[in-house]
C-alpha cells in the first residue's frame, strides 16, 4: 500500500487571494487590491472551495463573510502564508546575538485581537528575548511613555490625545464597518449610511475608549443616535446585536461572525466617511530605542506589513 502523501491541493496564490477577500469582506475590493480582475477572484474562491469541499465564505449583496469553516481555514492560511513570507525574507537567517527582557506596553483590544500571535512567533525566531505584555489604558501609556518608564508600546494610535508629542509608527489600519444581526432590517442593505443607524438602539463599548471614538465621528457627521447601550464587555456587544437588541460600528480587527451562544452576526459597509482603528508602535520622541526594542520594531514593520511611520 502506498504511503505517499496526499498532493497539495491549492496553491499559496489562492491562499492570498483567499486572506485578502476575508480582510475585506468584498470580493472586487480584494481583486483591486491583488491586481486581478473579479472573474479571476471569483473564479480562485470557487476552486480553492471546491478542492476543499465546503463553503469558505457566505455571499450577501452588502459582500462575503466567513463562515465557520472558513475561520477555521483562515488560521490555517495566516499560518502558512506568515512562513512562507519569512522564509522568502530570511531564507538563510543567522540565529540572533540579541537577548534581554523587554516589558511591551499594549491596550486591551490590541492585546487580546493583535499583537499576541506576532510576540509568540518573534521569540521563535529570537529565544534569547524576553517580551513581558502589560495591558495598560491610553492614558497610562502616553505618559509612561514620554516620563520614560516604557520604552515602547503597541497602542490605538487612532486614540492618541496628543500624537506629536511621541514618535509613532503605524502598523495596520482597520476599517470600521456597522454590525447587524442577520434578520436585521439593515442587514439586506449593500452600503448603510449613519441616517439608516441612528433611529436603531446603538451599542457602545466602553473598551479602549471605544464609546469616545464612536461619538467623536457621530459628532463630526453632525449626528447621534436615538438612544444608547454602554457595555465594558466585547462578548456583550456581540450577543446584544446577534440577539437584535442593538447595532454598532466597529473595526474588522475585532469582528467575529458569531456570538459566544452561535447566533450570527454580519457586517454592512459604510457610506459615511469613518475613519479606520489605527494600531502602531509608539516611543518616546527624540528617545532611541534599544536593542530589543529596535528589534521588535522592525520585526513587527516587516511582519505585519506596517503603513508608515509619522
Amino acid at each position: 500500500m502506498s504511503t505517499s502523501q496526499l498532493p497539495i491541493r491549492f496553491t499559496l496564490r489562492q491562499l492570498q487571494y483567499f486572506a485578502t477577500v476575508a480582510r475585506t469582506g468584498q470580493i472586487s475590493l480584494a481583486a483591486t487590491e491583488a491586481n486581478i480582475t473579479q472573474s479571476t477572484m471569483t473564479a480562485a474562491i470557487a476552486e480553492l472551495e471546491r478542492v476543499l469541499g465546503t463553503m469558505l465564505f457566505e455571499r450577501s449583496r452588502s459582500g462575503v463573510t466567513l463562515t465557520y469553516e472558513g475561520h477555521l481555514f483562515l488560521q490555517h492560511a495566516q499560518t502558512v502564508l506568515e512562513a512562507a513570507a519569512d522564509a522568502a525574507r530570511h531564507p538563510f537567517r543567522d540565529r540572533s546575538t540579541v537577548s534581554g527582557t523587554l516589558e511591551l506596553a499594549a491596550s486591551y483590544t490590541v492585546l487580546g485581537y493583535f499583537l499576541m500571535p506576532f510576540i509568540a512567533k518573534f521569540q521563535k525566531l529570537y529565544p534569547d528575548v524576553r517580551i513581558v505584555p502589560v495591558e495598560r489604558d491610553r492614558e497610562h501609556i502616553e505618559a509612561s511613555i514620554e516620563a520614560g518608564d516604557i520604552e515602547l508600546a503597541v497602542a490605538l494610535t487612532s486614540n492618541l490625545i496628543e500624537p506629536k508629542r511621541l514618535q509613532r509608527r503605524v502598523l495596520a489600519r482597520s476599517r470600521r464597518q456597522l454590525w447587524v444581526a442577520a434578520n436585521h432590517p439593515l442587514a439586506e442593505l449593500s452600503q448603510a449610511s449613519l441616517d439608516d443607524v441612528a433611529p436603531y438602539p446603538y451599542i457602545l463599548p466602553a473598551v479602549d475608549e471605544g464609546d469616545t471614538a464612536a461619538m467623536r465621528y457621530w459628532s463630526d457627521a453632525g449626528m447621534e443616535p436615538e438612544s444608547f447601550v454602554r457595555t465594558t464587555s466585547m462578548e456583550a456587544v456581540r450577543e446584544m446585536v446577534a440577539l437584535g437588541l442593538g447595532v454598532t460600528i466597529l473595526s474588522d480587527m475585532v469582528f467575529r461572525p458569531w456570538s459566544l451562544d452561535g447566533r450570527r452576526i454580519q457586517t454592512v459597509t459604510l457610506k459615511d466617511p469613518i475613519p479606520p482603528m489605527e494600531v502602531g508602535l509608539v516611543w518616546r520622541k527624540g528617545h532611541r530605542l534599544g536593542p530589543v526594542a529596535s528589534t521588535l520594531c522592525k520585526y513587527l514593520e516587516v511582519s505585519v506589513g506596517a503603513p508608515g511611520s509619522e
